[in-house]
């Protein structure tokens, strides 16, 4: 081919590159190209200023970041160095083991907070009143709150202030104990002596060893109230009680802190005017203000945290070792705790002969009780509240049990033993007599064969266990004593037979106490 060709075949081909290459260009662009100069340079411009707006809002947001990053730095720091400083320097100190000369044996990882509600007016002015009549503070509230050594069951115990008990006469006075002192107005200890009084008679009176004590006075308790944001109460009927500075409607309403200061303390606006139904609507509060603390996540919220936790130890006297890192750590410990763990319940009572218009422990049934606080195990009839979480190793044909009946109902030994009998049990009457000694359930079980008695300890929730060193391994006796409940299933129970339906029921145990959950509707 000549020159001159070779020149016509490579336009030719330069010319086809062009036309490919305007093919491929996007049909945006295309247009933009068919566009006259001006519009297509307006086109443009809108597309810098779009990316020159975007870069600016990343930027911004960069150096929000960097500024968010910065301040929970700073708020790490403060929380560790200034905020504890703070709240501890809030807290007034006080020695509880002052006058005590000997104390209770402390129970090993269950712990016993005295909460003390002051009846001192400082910082309310004079709509409360100015005193008490004896110049001093008075134990207008007394708690008792046990948390469990496994941290799964919180109890908490109200004492009524009205109880008349022994008392040592001078709590200063080592030498000076229950044992040899006076009879007194339970409200009175802190007047005479400050928290250790209380304290002293206390652990004289039950032999439950105090770990901490927390004092708040009216002012403390209403910025409590305030730094949660209000709590419900519900009311049967209105309220209008000029003593405690309320006037309420009826239904279920929030309450800030001064309307529930009022709320907590009436009464003779509400039922008979005892300090014992006081309580109970004192228990209901708390119940309603840990649910209201559940609910609002409040120890997953620093802010409200922190408000409430300076509202709480800006009027609050404590022990020595209650500072903010106990604090923390006590609440660490607890976050898995569910409000149907946490029981509220008085110290049983009878009138006080001498003066109708006070009240004594009643003498089984409060020692009952603290013999349960001290042997960290569930109160006297709440037995279902917290029951023993174990794995079950040994299955129900591999124990064979007898039912011993100590409650003189006849028929209920041989109910026991069907119940027993449907989830695959060896079980039999046992031939004992009743001696109506025993409360509740006993399983006696050999030494070393606990894992037999805790497969039939299942089927009734707070069973005590009992080592009997008569008995053979795999053997166990059930003992029904008074308050015990029927049987229910066993986790690992055999056969699919449904449990028959208990047609007897023991007496209640003298030594029950009632109670009241955290979980429960507040105007139930």
């Amino acid at each position: 081919m000549n020159d001159t060709g070779d020149h016509q075949t490579r336009a030719a081909r330069r010319e086809a590159a062009r036309a490919g290459k305007r093919a491929r260009v996007p049909p945006d662009r295309q247009a933009t190209r068919a566009m006259p100069a001006r519009v297509a340079s307006a086109q443009e411009g809108t597309r810098s200023a779009r990316r020159t707006q975007r870069d600016s809002r990343r930027a911004l947001l960069r150096r929000r970041a960097l500024k968010v990053t910065g301040v929970a730095a700073a708020l790490g720091v403060a929380t560790s160095v200034g905020v504890a400083v703070h709240l501890n320097g809030n807290i007034s100190r006080v020695d509880i083991a002052h006058g005590s000369a000997a104390r209770p044996d402390d129970v090993d990882g269950a712990l016993n907070i005295l909460v003390i509600g002051s009846d001192t007016r400082e910082g309310l002015g004079s709509e409360y009143g100015v005193g008490t009549a004896e110049g001093g503070p008075r134990s207008d509230t007394n708690l008792l709150v046990h948390i469990a050594a496994d941290r799964q069951s919180a109890q908490v115990i109200s004492i009524p202030r009205d109880s008349m008990t022994k008392a040592p006469t001078d709590c200063a006075d080592p030498a000076s104990t229950v044992d040899n002192g006076e009879v007194r107005r339970w409200n009175d200890n802190l007047n005479k002596g400050g928290p250790a009084c209380t304290v002293k008679t206390l652990e004289g009176l039950t032999g439950v060893f105090v770990d901490h004590v927390a004092v708040i006075d009216f002012s403390g308790f209403q910025s409590m109230v305030d730094g949660l944001g209000g709590v419900d109460v519900c009311l049967p009927k209105p309220v209008s009680d000029k003593s405690a500075q309320i006037e309420l409607p009826a239904g279920r309403q929030r309450l800030m802190g001064k309307e529930a200061l009022g709320y907590v303390r009436m009464r003779k606006s509400l039922g008979d005017g005892s300090d014992l139904q006081r309580i109970e609507r004192q228990q209901t509060f708390m119940s309603s203000m840990v649910q209201e603390a559940t609910k609002t996540s409040l120890l997953l919220r620093p802010d409200r945290l922190y408000r409430f936790l300076d509202a709480a130890t800006k009027s609050m006297t404590a022990d020595d070792d209650l500072g903010l890192r106990r604090l923390t750590s006590i609440a660490s410990s607890l976050k898995g705790l569910g409000t149907n763990k946490i029981v509220f319940a008085t110290v049983p009572t009878e009138p006080y002969p001498a003066d109708l218009n006070r009240v004594q422990w009643r003498p089984e049934a409060s020692e009952a009780l603290w013999a349960a606080i001290r042997d960290d195990a569930p109160l006297p009839g709440q037995d279902k509240v917290r029951t023993a979480s174990h794995k079950l190793t040994v299955r129900p044909s591999a124990v064979t049990v007898s039912v011993a009946n100590d409650t003189g109902v006849s028929g209920l030994a041989r109910q026991e033993v069907a119940a027993l009998s449907a989830q695959g049990f060896t079980a039999s009457v046992a031939g004992t007599a009743p001696t109506s000694s025993v409360t509740g359930v006993v399983v006696h079980h050999a030494k070393g064969d606990i894992e037999s008695a805790r497969t039939v300890a299942a089927a009734y929730p707070g069973a005590k266990l009992k080592v009997d060193k008569t008995m053979a391994k795999g053997d166990v006796r059930l003992v029904l004593g008074a308050g015990a409940r029927p049987a229910e299933e066993v986790p690992n129970r055999e056969g699919t037979d449904p449990l028959p339906a208990p047609s007897v029921t023991a007496p209640p145990a003298p030594t029950e106490v009632a109670s009241r959950t955290a979980d429960e509707d507040i105007c139930g």
